[in-house]
């Protein structure tokens, strides 16, 4: 259970689950209003604190730096969102589906509250929240003032994967067409008359005889062979690029009226 004296260093301190998963930021401590102990505690969940969710501290533990609460993180972000009324209260209705929740038995814990000697868990029609910061009193006794609070929205940016290029080398096989001349023999006869600058030539075998004269004849064929070379170096950069987005989101801010008095100053 957390004590009074406990209330600053809750505030504005990590939330955990019993495995060590921080949910997130203790903002507000809600005491009951009839025991006037701690009972609740509010921690603010999702990407920059967005949402507030609501924890009973009944059986948490301030464990070095941060509160420990019995109760995993995914319950806890899913629990029933409530409003909170202009005098920091929860509503029956409100506090009830919150024990539900939980799996807190609502009649159980009423009866457990209300035995002599005990100051916790009572059943009450609304509980009362002390969320200034730790650094400040925590607002739960003899505070004439009163704390006017307002939430701010941070904006940030992450890194997320958006998506993936790659590079990849496959063979193919084209048909590609060259000219190239090629050369080859033919025979052809040549027949010459006697005359008297050839006449010895002519004369100088047998009278007649058979015989036989042979020449061979040549051609060029043509013929591939392939090599293989360079041509390109292909590589893949990245370039980044700004863009201006707008971000919407909604804050909540309190807001201060008097009764009985003249107050000039306008609200902010």
């Amino acid at each position: 259970m957390i004590t009074h004296e406990q209330i600053p260093t809750v505030l504005d301190h990590p939330v955990y689950d019993t495995d060590g998963n921080k949910i997130g930021d203790a903002k507000h401590v809600f005491l009951d209003d009839t025991t006037g102990q701690p009972e609740w505690v509010s921690v603010k969940t999702g990407m920059f604190g967005t949402s507030e969710s609501f924890v009973p501290i009944h059986d948490a533990s301030v464990v070095e730096d941060h509160l420990e609460v019995p109760y995993p993180k995914d319950r806890v972000k899913d629990a029933p969102n409530v409003d909170v009324d202009a005098g920091g209260h929860l509503s029956e209705d409100e506090e009830h589906r919150l024990y539900e929740h939980y799996g807190i038995d609502w009649d159980a814990a009423w009866q457990q509250a209300n035995q002599p000697g005990t100051a916790s868990w009572a059943r009450t029609d609304t509980a009362e929240t002390t969320g200034m910061p730790s650094s400040a009193d925590t607002g739960v006794a003899g505070d004439d003032a009163m704390t006017r609070s307002e939430e701010r929205m941070h904006v940030g940016t992450e890194r997320r994967e958006a998506g993936r290029a790659r590079l990849r080398k496959y063979v193919v096989t084209e048909e590609v067409q060259q000219t190239v001349p090629v050369r080859h023999e033919e025979v052809r006869v040549e027949r010459e008359p006697i005359t008297d600058a050839n006449r010895d030539a002519a004369l100088s075998g047998s009278d007649i005889t058979e015989a036989e004269h042979e020449v061979t004849l040549h051609e060029e064929r043509p013929v591939t062979q392939t090599e293989t070379v360079p041509v390109e170096r292909v590589r893949m950069t990245t370039d980044e690029h700004t863009e201006e987005e707008t971000v919407r989101g909604q804050v909540r801010k309190e807001q201060i009226d008097t009764e009985g008095v003249d107050d000039d100053r306008p609200d902010r």
